[in-house]
């Protein structure tokens, strides 16, 4: 925890991240860095994914802070100063959404604009699914809208990519990715977060593992030593397991999510790295109608790795919807 405290008072000092407070919510506590409070009356809520942190935020507060933002970007349950519940089930749809609701109440908010990257990004989808009027509008990286379809996720990718791929990985054999990732940590880290990977066929195995296991990454980093510290001491601190616990629930979140209308109407702008592994969503429009698409040249990273062109994107976007 000391290591992790370091870690975020030496950033602090540097670049002038926000403290963290820690605000009560949903029974549980979440660390919530907040900026922009001369703001207030336009709030962004900021969700990051996996396995990351509130930092991978760093480029973009300053802009929406700029643009007249209320910026307000939790370490979301199970990373960082966040709880960590025990219980598996802690950590579904309703629980992570049921957060950010509890968020919004504590700053007094109706409603927000949100913005997702990867496991953030699903988040938000969902978020704009359960709490229609608590969402104003949507920004997500990386993950497009996944459609629910009539096959459990875990069961689908199973059935699909197999045994080895990472999602079916983690709730096929739990405990195992886990004590790895927790034993490799910092070099788990400093060879997933990285840019201009080549295209090369993927290895025997399972990704997650393989990375936290080699010893000659591809690519370059996307951040600098100092960055990495605040990933790196986070995890140590933390360890794993309530983060992946995440995708643990995601056939629970399948069936939680049976009734609920698929079409969100909210308006939205969807970015994508083209170098990214995650599929662009050739129907996205049919489930999210007020959509507007843009790519960047970039990888899985997009607001880390093209800061300045995803901030443009971004202000760009909310100035025309403001307009």
């Amino acid at each position: 925890m000391n290591t992790y405290k370091n870690a975020m008072n030496s950033i602090l000092k540097t670049i002038g991240f926000p403290k963290p407070t820690i605000i009560p919510v949903n029974e549980i506590e979440l660390e919530v860095f907040e900026a922009g409070q001369q703001n207030v009356g336009k709030p962004i809520v900021l969700c990051h994914g996996w396995p990351e942190h509130a930092f991978t935020w760093r480029y973009q507060i300053p802009v929406l802070i700029e643009a007249g933002y209320h910026v307000i970007i939790p370490n979301q349950r199970g990373y960082g100063n966040s709880s960590q519940p025990a219980d598996v089930t802690d950590y579904d749809i309703v629980h992570l959404t049921g957060d950010l609701i509890a968020l919004l109440d504590h700053f007094g908010y109706q409603n927000a604009t949100f913005m997702g990257h990867d496991w953030g990004a699903n988040v938000v989808w969902s978020l704009a699914q359960l709490y229609p009027k608590r969402v104003n509008k949507i920004i997500n990286l990386a993950l497009p809208y996944q459609e629910r379809g009539e096959i459990p996720w875990i069961e689908l990718m199973e059935k699909y990519m197999g045994s080895d791929n990472y999602f079916v990985h983690f709730n096929r054999k739990p405990g195992v990715a886990d004590t790895i990732l927790n034993d490799h940590t910092e070099q788990f880290l400093r060879n997933l977060f990285r840019k201009n990977v080549p295209p090369i066929p993927p290895e025997p195995g399972m990704l997650m593992i393989n990375l936290a296991e080699t010893k000659d990454p591809l690519g370059e980093p996307i951040m600098s030593e100092q960055e990495l510290d605040v990933f790196v001491s986070s995890f140590q601190s933390s360890g794993f397991t309530s983060s992946i616990n995440w995708y643990r629930n995601l056939d629970r979140n399948w069936h939680l999510l049976a009734d609920v209308n698929p079409v969100i109407q909210h308006p939205t702008l969807m970015i994508y790295g083209d170098r990214d592994m995650i599929p662009k969503s050739e129907r996205l429009s049919e489930f999210v109608p007020n959509v507007e698409v843009a790519s960047l040249d970039c990888g899985h990273w997009i607001q880390q790795e093209k800061p300045d062109e995803t901030n443009r994107l971004i202000i760009e976007w909310l100035e025309q919807q403001n307009n």
